[in-house]
């Protein structure tokens, strides 16, 4: 079953993703570059800490504005937790992978990861979630 952001068309509606994405991003970044640099929490543990921080400030934005669903929560919260869930495995097995040729350089894995998740979420939440 589809929700109704299908019809939207997908530039636009991806711009959106993008601009609320920078924003769980942000919350993403700041969570885990405080966790390295002040807590001395590993990359990937910090990583996938300010993943979760920044899923919760994407649902409330993607529901709201990115996809203006219709969709109740009870049933669009769980498949956009199923999906967040599949993006942080996807970033920690990315930065894991990138980890090994960037060293200690680990916001460079970061960016990567991040463009990857961004892609993958995108299509999963417009096509089931939302």
């Amino acid at each position: 079953m589809q929700g109704t952001a299908v019809s939207v068309p997908m530039t636009p509606q991806f711009m959106r993703y993008a601009l609320a994405g920078a924003v769980g991003t942000a919350f993403h970044y700041a969570t885990l570059v405080g966790l390295v640099q002040f807590v001395k929490a590993s990359a990937v543990l910090a990583s996938t800490v300010g993943a979760l921080v920044g899923a919760l400030v994407n649902y409330a934005l993607n529901y709201r504005w990115t996809f203006a669903s219709k969709r109740s929560h009870d049933k669009a919260l769980p498949r956009f937790a199923l999906v967040a869930l599949a993006g942080i495995a996807i970033n920690a097995i990315v930065m894991i992978a990138l980890l090994q040729f960037v060293g200690e350089h680990y916001l460079v894995a970061q960016f990567t990861a991040t463009a990857v998740v961004l892609v993958a979420n995108y299509h999963a939440n417009r096509l089931w979630t939302f």
